[in-house]
């Protein structure tokens, strides 16, 4: 329940939420006064805070671009630690409810980080290893001399460059003659140094050459002979090491991080779950969908929802006629928004969607169409083939369309993003999965009960099937970083627990493995929703809160963990020292 002393009511600012309880004395830690020597001020405002660390990261990160080089990992840890142990000093007790939250945001932030920088730099330890060290910390030194502006002495760097090649074709020779072998997840990692370290030497090769009459002599020659050298090492990595012949797109390799990985993230996302007993959230659900599946089904007079959801996938509109759609259902969204004034629809956010389509080698990674600051539609082009044109064209069909457009602009991300962009901006530093997409499925759920949503049985099963989805990603994504499934499997799993078409299954889990997404991303989806679905019970269906009004506020705070989201509007006790213990999925009630 929310405090019933405090009431939104008696804010006077958009922005402004609880402080009740707080103490209103600045209190400065003894003996901490003043400047840190790396953190910067310990009276330092946080939000100011947050600030100069995305700053301090920003620069630090494109520096030491070398992601393998054991320096940027150093460097990375020594700044992260420091930050966290200002943070220790800081006068906590002395703000408000809004900057404790700031404070533990941050503290989570670094925290991640810092886990992060640790996390690649063992697995970076196990690539140098295969590698067999030497080439590897030799270009890493270079290039780094090369940001530091160090002098060049030309002959020298030629003689590097040499010896470097002859390193790198002797390590291709252990690996084709399986002297030197290494576990897939190694040696994925070492395809992505390697390619890392191609752009690296053509930005180094560019800096000098034309503007250094003695580089261009001494380099012309070696320098070629190691791009190419490195090349061919990526390539028979790649062939002997994972399977795959040159240029594949189409075999889906990840990084699994492990439970103890999994466990890190949760902590970092406030969530106090098991991997294991989100698995088994996923599958409750899961088993809900199939219940309201088959009813839809059934009033269509299908014995069996798959067979409902396939003859759903059939009714999907001309070769041409999607951009049309995808506009009609972006208007009829924001339109119902309005009319029953659920959240404030800025009418700049609703007149400047931009609608772009997706290219056939984009739609192999993402083959749904996306949405955000502009929707990007996903549908088939005259180059694909007959069989890759008809399931896009059944993957992107009228009722899937209709039930992502709400998810993806208006009221989800477009929504969203615009308040993001205006509303507290500093904390988009946290983005969250959790928190983005959890937004956008909780509209999925709220428009599922709202009776005023017309809902027909083909609309029903459009949105179930998302829904069935966001369970199963839930399941193969935590099984898939706990080493209990394949990406195989995986494919398989979405295919046969929601109907998936392969492609389309295919394109989903090379985006959850492949793609720039943390091991939580998916799972974000459905319980960052059910977080929110439970806090609008806990404040708005009790009548203390006004939908519209638990909306904006939400809006207005940004990128934050759904946990402290609920902390900050009920004004409840925080200490720098927080642990989640919000067992939301138990507080949900069902009709």
């Amino acid at each position: 329940m929310r405090d019933p002393n405090f009431s939104h009511k008696q804010m006077s600012a958009p922005d402004r939420l609880p402080t009740r309880g707080l103490p209103s004395n600045s209190v400065t830690p003894s003996g901490r006064n003043g400047v840190s020597s790396r953190g910067g001020e310990i009276n330092e405002r946080i939000a100011d805070r947050i600030v100069r660390v995305q700053w301090d990261l920003t620069n630090l990160k494109d520096f030491w671009k070398v992601h393998s080089s054991p320096h940027r990992s150093e460097r990375l840890a020594e700044y992260l630690n420091a930050e966290l142990k200002v943070l220790e000093w800081m006068p906590f007790q002395a703000y408000d409810q809004n900057e404790r939250v700031d404070y533990l945001l941050l503290k989570n932030f670094l925290r991640n980080q810092l886990s992060e920088v640790h996390r690649d730099a063992e697995l970076d330890s196990k690539v140098l290893a295969f590698l067999g060290g030497f080439f590897p910390l030799r270009m890493a030194n270079m290039i780094e001399a090369r940001q530091r502006v160090d002098d060049l002495y030309h002959k020298k760097a030629a003689e590097s460059l040499v010896e470097c090649t002859k390193r790198i074709i002797l390590v291709k020779e252990l690996i084709v003659s399986e002297k030197e072998t290494a576990e897939p997840i190694v040696a994925l990692r070492a395809t992505k140094n390697l390619e890392e370290f191609k752009g690296h030497w053509q930005e180094w090769y560019n800096f000098y050459d034309g503007y250094d009459p003695l580089f261009s002599y001494w380099i012309s020659e070696p320098y070629p002979k190691l791009q190419k050298a490195l090349q061919d090492l990526i390539d028979t990595i790649k062939k002997v090491c994972l399977g795959l012949e040159t240029e594949d797109e189409d075999t889906i390799v990840g990084e699994p991080i492990g439970r103890s990985g999994i466990l890190e993230a949760l902590d970092t996302e406030v969530i106090p779950y098991t991997p294991e007993e989100l698995i088994s959230i996923a599958q409750k659900e899961y088993a809900w969908c199939e219940t309201e599946m088959e009813k839809a089904g059934h009033a269509l007079g299908f014995q069996h929802w798959r067979s409902a959801l396939e003859h759903v996938k059939d009714l999907y509109v001309e070769p041409g006629k999607q951009p049309s759609l995808v506009r009609d259902l972006t208007r009829e969204a924001t339109a119902y928004i309005r009319k029953h004034d659920s959240a404030t629809v800025p009418p700049v956010c609703a007149e400047t969607i931009q609608t772009f389509m997706m290219s056939p080698k984009a739609q192999k990674m993402n083959p749904f169409f996306l949405g955000g600051d502009e929707i990007i539609v996903s549908y088939p082009t005259q180059t694909m083939s007959h069989e890759q044109k008809l399931m896009s064209l059944r993957g992107n069909n009228i009722h899937f369309a209709r039930a992502t457009v709400f998810h993806e602009m208006i009221p989800g991300h477009h929504l969203h993003m615009h308040y993001m962009a205006r509303h507290r901006p500093y904390r988009q530093i946290f983005e969250t999965p959790f928190c983005i997409e959890g937004w956008a499925f909780y509209w999925e759920m709220v428009l599922w009960d709202s009776p005023s949503w017309q809902k027909t049985p083909e609309n029903r099963i459009g949105m179930l099937f998302w829904r069935m989805h966001r369970c199963a990603r839930i399941i193969f994504s935590l099984k898939y970083h706990l080493g209990e499934m394949t990406a195989e499997e995986c494919v398989e799993l979405l295919i046969d627990m929601v109907g998936h078409e392969r492609a389309t299954a295919e394109g989903e889990v090379r985006r959850s493995v492949m793609g720039d997404y943390g091991p939580l991303y998916q799972a974000g989806y459905m319980l960052g929703g059910l977080q929110l679905y439970a806090l609008r019970q806990e404040v708005v269906e009790n009548g203390d809160w006004s939908e519209k009004e638990f909306h904006d506020t939400f809006l207005k705070a940004n990128q934050l963990n759904i946990e402290l989201f609920r902390a900050l509007i009920l004004g409840e006790e925080l200490d720098k020292d927080y642990k989640s213990q919000w067992k939301f999925y138990e507080e949900i009630k069902r009709d």
